[in-house]
């Protein structure tokens, strides 16, 4: 399965996640915030980092570069789509998926490994684990806490919509406790947390203190191309 990797100005973790493609079994396809070409990829990843330096508000830039018109086609036409930290606030900007982010309620950058709870099992990127499943994947942010309107929230959770979120510590003031959401159709996920660093034993969370195996992130991408794969 072919998988794009976006990199904008200020992207950090395009190779990482290009990595993780690999490690998942598909094959990352580099693609360039500039370009009107999508190079006949089956799904696309919008990573973590800092696009346009942040400027305007997280993400906001990043989601009128010219290949986001490409990829908000590719999502109505049901393509999978993840975004990652930067790329969830990008997918929010691009009223891909419901929501926006402000800067952390502490008003202060965060890096942790963060233990999140699997909400739905049944997107695109989420298959291959059970509902009520907890994983720890790495975190790290500055405006990472997800709002919305009170009838929004209450859309997100009444359908399902809420994709993972934080339990032990909510690190940012999110909202319910979230850390990822998914469009209605369920092809399109945005989470804060870095999964593309979860993906091989010794390369990521502690696994003594995480209490799983440091690979929880893998999943994300096996989900994909083993969906992919079944149709």
């Amino acid at each position: 399965m072919r998988i794009g990797v976006v990199t904008f100005p200020g992207s950090l973790d395009d190779r990482d996640a290009q990595r993780a493609v690999r490690l998942a079994g598909g094959e990352p396809v580099a693609l360039w915030h500039g370009s009107h070409d999508l190079d006949g990829v089956e799904a696309i990843i919008l990573p973590g980092g800092f696009s346009y330096g942040d400027y305007l508000r997280a993400g906001a830039i990043a989601s009128l570069s010219p290949i986001m018109s490409e990829v908000v086609d590719a999502a109505g036409r049901g393509m999978p789509v993840l975004g990652i930290c930067n790329g969830f606030q990008m997918l929010a900007e691009a009223r891909l998926i419901p929501g926006a982010h402000t800067r952390n309620a502490h008003q202060q950058f965060i890096r942790r490994d963060q233990r999140l709870r699997v909400e739905n099992a049944d997107t695109a990127w989420t298959t291959g684990f059970v509902e009520g499943q907890e994983i720890t994947i790495p975190l790290k942010n500055a405006d990472g806490r997800f709002v919305a309107d009170d009838e929004t929230i209450k859309r997100l959770e009444g359908e399902g919509q809420v994709a993972f979120r934080y339990i032990g510590v909510n690190p940012n003031g999110s909202m319910d406790d979230i850390a990822g959401v998914s469009n209605k159709e369920g092809n399109v996920v945005g989470l804060m947390p870095h999964p593309e660093h979860a993906t091989e034993a010794g390369f990521g969370p502690d696994t003594a203190l995480a209490m799983s195996s440091g690979t929880d992130g893998l999943t994300f991408f096996t989900s994909v191309i083993e969906k992919a794969l079944i149709k």
